[in-house]
């Protein structure tokens, strides 16, 4: 009798772990960074995840080709992919910056980065960002359309602000993970996304 206890213990914390390592991160208080799959990552646990098994999942960072070109980015992704593009032609309703016009081909492009690595859509696929808003709203996205693990990182490549309205608490770069500034033409999509 107490084998069996001792052995459905072990069974059930085993099941626990492995749960728990598959979607560790809390569900953000802020609805932006929530996504309609509700599989929440910390950097550290997409480090490891990526690391795990890099052949089987694709990796992606929906911020701006700008952004990664002069602010860098992740160094395992795989792609970029992003929710938006710059629109220089026009300055954004504040008239204080430009514009940004939506990717429309996001799924699209998506689906063609999932097949070049020979993944489908059961295959786990994970969206960072800045802080956690853009890669939440790809990974829904991607939900529905039909992605069955879009992962989203909670906090993203520079982590929420703090007090100071500084990005010191969290992300990716303030965890220490593995940062590159290398420009890779191989991550990026070229094309024209406005006329």
């Amino acid at each position: 009798m107490v084998k069996k206890l001792l052995s459905a213990m072990m069974i059930l914390s085993l099941v626990g772990l492995f749960t728990t390592t598959l979607n560790a991160a809390d569900v953000p208080t802020k609805k932006k960074k929530q996504s309609a799959a509700g599989l929440y990552l910390t950097p550290k646990e997409a480090y490891d995840m990526k690391q795990a098994n890099p052949g089987k999942i694709l990796f992606v960072d929906v911020r701006t080709p700008e952004e990664l070109y002069f602010v860098g980015h992740a160094a395992n992704i795989d792609k970029n992919i992003p929710l938006k593009y710059v629109d220089y032609s026009r300055t954004n309703k504040k008239g204080k910056g430009f514009a940004s016009a939506k990717n429309k081909n996001l799924i699209a492009q998506l689906d063609a980065a999932m097949k070049a690595k020979g993944l489908t859509k059961e295959d786990p696929v994970i969206f960072i960002c800045r802080s956690g808003d853009r890669s939440a709203f790809a990974a829904t996205a991607a939900f529905k359309a039909g992605y069955k693990k879009p992962y989203t990182i909670t906090t993203g490549t520079e982590g929420d602000k703090s007090a100071e309205k500084k990005r010191t608490v969290n992300g990716w770069k303030n965890d220490g993970l593995p940062w590159n500034y290398k420009f890779n033409k191989d991550y990026f999509q070229y094309e024209k996304p406005f006329n």
